[in-house]
């Protein structure tokens, strides 16, 4: 089964916690651009760190997550 590793908790872990990583790396970038043009607007800041959050997941479940798949 070429998908066998998402119903692997290792591989939910790691995915998770690239997805955190990816939130705060994005906030973080996002909120330091804009504060220095001294204007952050915060609802925009916020969907567009969850929507890199969404992706780093989606990624994850199509590629894999190679933290996880060197556990198996």
């Amino acid at each position: 089964m070429k998908y066998g590793y998402l119903k692997t908790k290792a591989f939910w872990e790691a995915a998770a916690l690239r997805a955190i990583w990816t939130f705060a790396e994005s906030f973080l970038a996002l909120e330091g651009a804009a504060r220095i043009i001294q204007d952050v607007d915060w609802p925009y800041t916020i969907s567009a760190a969850l929507l890199a959050t969404f992706l780093s997941l989606c990624k994850s479940i199509v590629v894999g997550v190679p933290e996880a798949l060197e556990e198996e």
